[in-house]
């Protein structure tokens, strides 16, 4: 009887946004004890420093050039676990947002192979920390959406019939991955639509988030609508463009000098004693 070949073990690693010390322990260490990593073309160098005895494999997918397709990435993540025992997929950001995970996962596990995934900081957390404005803010943001427009393996311009609205989401903070090529467009309908997004609804693009070549863009929703952005973009950066009031320079001292809507919060306990006897006293 022949006894079936062991397999490796896969694991889709969260990169994160750029920086190498921006990548988990956990992925860390992964990456120092793989045999093989197949990574992504947004990953930095430096971080594949990390991983010096390893096998590297570019599998990368960017717009416009030639890439990998994901059957054939598939495929051969399935290839090296019949060879490797520890096979690294290391993915930019979050391996759970906009990275097709679930098309790799659903593949190796219909093959057999054990398969884990180790989360990573996404471009849109680490955007936030870099500009210093949060996401969310009280009386000001309540919701978050992270957005793409892009088709499977093409662009919404190449998808998108002539005339067709965005398809935007209804969140007080928009947050656009892959959004480069259609920026004035997102601004323009955003603006049409009128819901919470006005002409001068703060704007701010951030491109190679975390790393040395970052660079901010600051301003409104009619400035990228008029295409003040397109000559600003790097076409080999990664651009991330977020919008919403919780951006905009002013708004934290305003939300903090606000009236809250919490109930109001009695301090007497501050003047309190505390008795050895665990009796209080006024």
């Amino acid at each position: 009887m022949t006894t079936p070949p062991i397999l490796g073990k896969v694991y889709l690693v969260g990169a994160g946004p750029g920086a190498a010390d921006l990548i988990t322990i956990r992925g860390a260490k992964l990456l120092a004890d793989a045999d093989i990593v197949f990574h992504d073309a947004l990953v930095e160098p430096e971080m594949l420093d990390l991983c010096p005895q390893a096998v590297l494999v570019a599998v990368g997918k960017r717009c416009g050039k030639l890439s990998s397709a994901q059957q054939f990435i598939n495929k051969r993540l399935i290839d090296a676990a019949q060879k490797y025992k520890i096979i690294v997929r290391l993915k930019g950001g979050d391996p759970m947002l906009f990275g097709r995970a679930d098309e790799e996962l659903n593949s190796l596990k219909e093959a057999g192979i054990e398969v884990a995934v180790v989360p990573g900081i996404t471009a849109a957390l680490a955007g936030a920390a870099s500009i210093e404005k949060s996401l969310t803010l009280r009386g000001i943001s309540r919701s978050v959406a992270f957005v793409t427009l892009a088709q499977a393996n093409a662009s919404l311009g190449e998808n998108l019939v002539a005339g067709t609205p965005i398809s935007n989401p209804s969140a007080d903070t928009l947050v656009y991955y892959m959004g480069r090529k259609d920026a004035s467009k997102i601004a323009g309908q955003l603006i049409v639509l009128g819901k919470s997004h006005g002409p001068e609804t703060p704007v701010k693009i951030l491109e190679a988030v975390s790393t040395s070549r970052e660079r901010l863009w600051d301003s409104t929703l009619a400035q990228l609508a008029a295409g003040k952005a397109d000559d600003w973009f790097d076409s080999s950066s990664p651009a991330l463009i977020m919008v919403g009031e919780a951006l905009r320079s002013e708004t934290k001292d305003a939300a903090i000098n606000s009236k809250s809507s919490c109930p109001k919060v009695n301090n007497g306990l501050q003047d309190s004693q505390i008795l050895p006897n665990s009796r209080r006293r006024a």
